[in-house]
């Protein structure tokens, strides 16, 4: 596993809180439970799924993806690495994260997620947004080849 740029500002207890919210989201879709789910976000949070689908609260989001875990996703893992934990002060956290959702084990984690995570008055983490995106690498590499100056630094 390649190791996680940690900001300065992120202590390890932070880190630690951050990376059991994401677990408990992740283990939460993996048990078909939509009320846990939606118990990781904030109450004002937004979730643009990957289909462009636009939830807003954790009761929606919890909603929602229950109507999801009892028929498209029925059975479905959701498998997770985190790239990324920058922090904005205190309370504040972007996550970027790979990853995919499917009955079996992935042969490669094909979507990228954001979250902005803040932390609530009790010093627990939520998730306050989620904007999840299919990763294209062929239109990637023809972007890249087209047009070598929109290749990130990092790819």
């Amino acid at each position: 596993m390649t190791s996680i740029p940690i900001h300065p500002e992120t202590t390890e207890p932070d880190v630690a809180a951050i990376r059991e919210l994401l677990a408990r989201s992740q283990d939460a879709w993996n048990r078909g439970d939509g009320a846990a789910y939606g118990a990781c976000f904030t109450a004002d949070a937004t979730d643009v799924t990957f289909v462009g689908t636009v939830y807003h609260g954790g009761p929606e989001i919890g909603r929602a993806h229950q109507a999801l875990f009892d028929s498209f996703l029925k059975d479905t893992r959701l498998s997770l690495q985190i790239l990324d934990i920058r922090r904005y002060g205190a309370d504040t956290a972007v996550v970027m994260t790979r990853g995919d959702v499917t009955k079996k084990t992935p042969r490669r984690l094909g979507k990228l997620a954001t979250y902005t995570l803040v932390r609530d008055t009790d010093g627990h983490w939520l998730i306050a947004a989620v904007q999840k995106t299919q990763h294209k690498p062929l239109m990637e590499a023809i972007s890249f080849k087209l047009q070598p100056a929109t290749k990130p630094a990092t790819a």
